[in-house]
This record gives structure tokens, sequence and C-alpha cells, in this order.
């Protein structure tokens, strides 16, 4: 066995994270971690990192004990992290993020650069990663970065490499580079810990299946022998709709009327209507053009063609301030870059935007606001002790809800949604269609970008396929079918 980690506890001030796990990996095998956010999954990652000492329990590498109190000792073990947020630091190059606190130094103690380089281009080429060893991480695009982060956790010998929702912000060919490596590292005899929200990663690339829920050990099993609907019921202790149940009576007026939009290079022509408690989903691709259709319509890129209308009046915003007070908002896919502020506490970040709108003269009034935040975490269910928590503090579904919550103040109208569920667990999907289909019986229009077809089948009213920048086809809630959507998005025409 290449690693058992034997009765790990931890606790943390009022909570139990860990209570007596357990968790083994083969050499040559793909084990999935799987749980939803709070199941204590990175609190035993971290453990195994030396970023978190245990409170009880051992860890056997190799079959020899081995005490891991410092990330320093892990990398002494063989155990090599990939992070879902990237572990870089922007202004330096690829080469200096490779090597940085583990430095390539000549027989005078002076940083060898040329060493570095050398080892940093070989690992480059060995996964195909178009990048040079002198480029600097800032100017790279966010699926390059996961790749480099991938590349330096894979530029030293490590046996036990732990990959934490790698395939989040990389393409899908990009995603099969990174599932070829795997099965290369599987060959050589490592072991890999997967750890992914996706239920078709998992079965396509795990042999194993462990599942944490609460802190507790729930089980293991083959992959081969179990079930998506097995696996969603360990982990979250009830079984989940395939498809969600709408809580109103269907789409009313015409809330958002869009006419022969064209933004930057890849948003062509677009034309579409949202109604009033619709949601409408679009479906496409990575670069067919749905985060920057979104964008353009909440005025955070550029409208060169077309018009809009909402709800019955010409619509035209030129900076994202006009859009909101319009009615119109936007949750972006990066919530932590471009959503949240991570150091501000709950009760900021919810309260945000409408002190902003309701401001005068400069002044934010902070009469009734404790109550009104209060209000809304217990309506979305965020699970915090307090207002007063850090962002950066929650789980990623909870994040998510913040994000949610800051809107729900502002005289929402309409809310573009881009990839709503990314990175979080099985449970805080269903809590966050739940959101959805609730704003959607209030009268709010809902147009959602996702690149996950199931959860549009799932949520929508109606999916638009993208491809290229244009409009393709759009399916009604009942014809709508993996198969014809996937055809569309992919630049096949409907009979």
């Amino acid at each position: 066995m290449l690693l058992q980690m034997r009765g790990i506890s931890k606790a943390f001030p009022g909570v139990q994270a860990l209570d007596s796990v357990d968790f083994e990996l083969r050499a040559g095998e793909v084990h999935a971690l799987m749980g939803e956010n709070g199941a204590g999954k990175s609190t035993l990652m971290n453990i195994l990192g030396g970023v978190i000492v245990p409170d009880a329990g051992e860890i056997f590498i190799n079959g020899r004990p081995r005490l891991i109190r410092r990330p320093v000792d892990a990398q002494a073990a063989g155990v090599a992290f990939i992070h879902q947020e990237l572990n870089l630091i922007e202004p330096l190059s690829v080469k200096e993020n490779f090597f940085i606190g583990r430095e390539l130094v000549n027989r005078w103690g002076v940083i060898d650069w040329k060493a570095a380089a050398d080892r940093c281009r070989r690992v480059l080429e060995e996964l195909s990663i178009p990048v040079h060893p002198d480029d600097r991480v800032a100017d790279l695009p966010m699926a390059l970065r996961q790749m480099v982060e991938i590349a330096k956790a894979l530029a030293f010998e490590a046996q036990i490499i732990v990959m934490d929702e790698p395939t989040s912000a990389i393409t899908v060919q990009e995603t099969q580079v990174l599932f070829d490596l795997i099965g290369r590292l599987k060959r050589e005899g490592k072991g890999i810990i997967y750890i992914s929200h996706r239920m078709e990663e998992i079965f396509q690339l795990s042999d194993r299946v462990t599942v944490l829920r609460n802190g507790r050990y729930i089980g293991t099993r083959p992959t081969a022998e179990t079930t998506h609907e097995e696996l969603v019921r360990m982990m979250v202790g009830r079984s989940v709709p395939a498809r969600l149940k709408k809580a109103n009576d269907g789409p009313g007026r015409v809330l958002l009327e869009v006419r022969g939009l064209s933004g930057n290079r890849r948003v062509k022509d677009a034309s579409f209507e949202l109604r009033a408690g619709e949601i409408v989903g679009l479906a496409g691709l990575r670069g067919a053009g749905r985060t920057e259709l979104l964008e353009t319509i909440f005025g955070a890129s550029l409208l060169r063609a077309g018009e809009m209308i909402l709800d019955g009046r010409p619509y035209a915003p030129r900076i994202p301030r006009d859009a909101i007070r319009a009615g119109i908002a936007y949750v972006p896919e990066d919530r932590v870059r471009k959503g949240l502020f991570l150091d501000l506490d709950v009760k900021e970040n919810v309260y945000v935007t409408a002190a902003e709108l309701q401001a005068q003269a400069g002044w934010i009034r902070e009469r009734g606001v404790p109550e009104r935040v209060h209000g809304l975490v217990e309506e979305l269910k965020i699970a915090t002790p307090s207002i007063r928590q850090a962002v950066k503090n929650l789980s990623g579904g909870n994040r998510q809800k913040v994000v949610f919550a800051k809107f729900l103040s502002t005289g929402l109208r309409v809310l573009l949604v881009n990839e709503p569920t990314r990175g979080v667990d099985v449970g805080a999907k269903a809590e966050i269609y739940q959101v959805l289909n609730r704003l959607a019986a209030r009268g709010v229009g809902i147009l959602m970008a996702s690149s996950e077809l199931p959860e549009l089948l799932m949520v929508c009213d109606r999916i638009i396929a993208m491809w290229e920048g244009r409009l393709v086809a759009a399916f009604g809630r009942e014809e709508a079918t993996q198969e014809a959507v996937l055809h569309a998005m992919t630049g096949g025409t409907r009979e």
C-alpha cells in the first residue's frame, strides 16, 4: 500500500472536522475523495500536506510511519499538491514559480537559473504546455496558469499527487491532455488522490471512491461497482432529483429583449427574449461566447451593434453600475476575483452593492442593515457562525450564496449567472438550484451560462446553444436532451 491514513481526527473550536477517518491509496491507482463542502476533504488533505497537525491518527507511506508536521515534510515524503485556487505568484516567471522555496543552487551556493530553466523546459515539453520558462505568470490566460500549476507539482519526483478540482479552469482539449497525463502517471506506479465534484470525471478516471460526510468516513467503493445515485446518497444522506420541480406556473411577460447584439469578436448578432420568471440556459463550449454575451448585457464589455429592451424601454449600459441601477445583476464565474471581497465579512460583502446604490451624499445608512443581512443569510441558508465571519473562511458553496445575496436587496429584475455551481459539492448545488428556482418564482428573469449540460437540463425552462459567438438553436424544456443540445453547441444543425 502506497499510503495509509488511520484514525485521523482533528477538532477546531466548536467543530469536529474529522472523526477517526481512514483513507488509503495504492500505487498506480486514481482514488477519488468525495463529499460535500465541509465534509472534511480539505482538512484530511491539509494534514497529509503538513499544513494542519492532526489531534490523533497515523500516516504510513510505503508501509513506514511518517511524521508530517510541515509542508516540507510532505515534500520530502513525496507528496505533491495541485490546488483548485492556483498557488502561483503572478509577477514572477514560470521557472521562478517552479522552484521558489526549493531553488537549485550550484557549488558556490548561488541559484543556478540555467539548470532551473532547463528542468522547467523539459517538464513543460513533456506535458505539451505551450509556455516558455521565462514567461511571466501574470501574462498567461487562466487555463495555462492551471497547466503550469500541474507542471510545477510534477517538476519533482512525487509518488503521491493530490489533485483538487484540476479541470475547473481549463478547456475540454486541455482536460484531455490532463487525463492522458494521469493515465501515464498511473502506469508509472504513482498514486493520485483526485478531488472533484464532476461525476463524469470520477467515473472516467478513478479506480476507487471514498466518501466523507460531516467529518466521518462513510465508505469506499470500487468505481466500476457503484452508481451516481449511490454516491450522491452517501455524500448528502438523501437523493437529489434529476430535474428541478418548478416553483411557478410558467414564464410571464417579456422582460429583456436582445436584438442583433454584437460585442467583441466572440458575440455576433445575438437575438433572444427573456421572460419574467423564466430560467434560460446558455450552452456552449469554452470560447463560444457565453461569458462575453453576459458581460455585454451587464455593461462590462462594449456593445458594438444591436439593441436591448428592458421592460419595454431601451437599455444600453455603459458600465456595470448602469446595469445594477436598472435591476440587472451578474454573478461571475470567478467569484474569488470578481465577485467577493474575501477579507471582508459576510455583512460587508452582502450589503456593499445596495449600500452604494442607497448612499446619500456619500453617506451609508447602517440602520437596519444587520437585520436585513441576517434575513438573507437565513433565506439562502448560508452556513456561517456569524455575519461578521470573513468570507474567505466559508466553503465554496456558501461563498457563491453570498454573491447571490448581494443583489437580493437591489430591486433585482434580471439575473445573469455564469457557472453558478463551479467548484461546489452536490448538496450545495441542489441548494443553489433552489435559490434560482425561488428567484424565478418571484418573477426574476434568469439567464444562466453553464458548461455542465446536466445542470442546464435540470434547472432551465429553455436552453439556447451557442457556437462560435452565435446563438444557433433553442430548445424547450421538454424537447431538450443532452444529445440534441451537444449536437448544436458543437456546430451541428437542427433538422
